[in-house]
């Protein structure tokens, strides 16, 4: 008992094991105690979030480090080994690998970060996390209207950014264009009607107007793009029901829908307080109803 207690107490191998698990389990150790410290004293969540990825990424550089310290004189006779079984893992795990490169790509780039508002892979919804080989998001739309959370967490693997379109709803200019149509009926006031729906605009989009102004003069001098108008536009249209009036306007990312129920209580109100004035316009049908006992019968 006692020679077998020597033999594996004294084993090389065993030793090489057991030091490379103190090692291990000394660097966890160590990132959870990081980790902690800075969800404390780091106050900022953006700031803490990033913190937090990089303790964990040196996490397992420091691991990778200790395995190839214990067995750096062993190295050598492997290299031939781990070429032959790298290739083969390589082609089997290329999804992994390119969702790894996509991972380092953003880390590097600025596709997108935590809080930003995406469309990716065809699912569109709010950034939660983006881990080494997916990122995590909080889904809007699919059977809700409106860019609301329907509830569901979808990870994607970061492979996508290599192979569709990344939209970025909140990266350089975090608003967007939107529109509503007001349909008026012909012998309204036109000129009434342009100014109701204008004020209303300035009042309830200034703000917008004057942060997204900001935020397109800061593009257009970064990248080759010509000036847009960011201001709130009425536009007329007309056909042979009613006339259309378009409003065009800016408005910030997250506000989309709660801005456009704003616009057409507003707008609404103001239009039925004109006396008349100016109307909406809808579709109106005539419903004849026959009395069946006056129809003829087949001979």
């Amino acid at each position: 008992m006692e020679d077998i207690i020597n033999k594996y107490l004294f084993d090389p191998t065993i030793g090489r094991l057991v030091a490379a698990a103190l090692g291990i389990i000394a660097v966890i150790i160590v990132v959870r105690i990081l980790q902690r410290v800075l969800s404390k004293y780091v106050q900022d969540s953006s700031t803490r979030y990033r913190a937090r990825k990089a303790v964990a990424f040196l996490g397992y550089i420091l691991a990778f480090l200790v395995i190839a310290t214990v067995y750096s004189d062993r190295m050598g006779g492997f290299t031939v080994a781990f070429g032959v079984a790298g290739a083969g893992i390589a082609f089997a795990l290329q999804e992994v690998i390119v969702s790894i490169a996509g991972w380092v790509t953003l880390a590097f780039s600025r596709f997108y970060k935590t809080g930003d508002r995406i469309q990716l892979g065809g699912i569109k919804g709010d950034v939660l996390d983006i881990g080494i080989l997916r990122t995590t998001l909080m889904e809007i739309g699919d059977w809700v209207n409106g860019d609301l959370y329907n509830g569901k967490v979808v990870r994607l693997s970061n492979s996508f950014v290599f192979k569709e379109p990344v939209y970025n709803y909140s990266g350089d200019f975090p608003f967007l264009w939107d529109e509503i149509v007001i349909p008026v009926k012909y012998g309204s006031d036109i000129n009434v009607a342009r100014q109701l729906i204008s004020i209303a605009a300035h009042d309830i989009l200034g703000e917008y107007a004057a942060k997204a102004r900001v935020g397109w003069d800061r593009l257009v001098n970064k990248y080759s793009i010509e000036n847009a108008q960011v201001e709130p536009l009425v536009t007329t249209q007309a056909d042979e029901n009613w006339i259309n009036f378009t409003l065009r306007y800016v408005v910030e990312y997250r506000q989309r829908r709660s801005t456009k129920d704003k616009l057409f209580t507003r707008i609404l109100s103001d239009i039925s307080n004109s006396d008349e004035v100016v109307q909406v316009a809808c579709t109106s049908m005539d419903v004849t109803l026959y009395d069946k006992s006056n129809l003829p019968t087949k001979q």
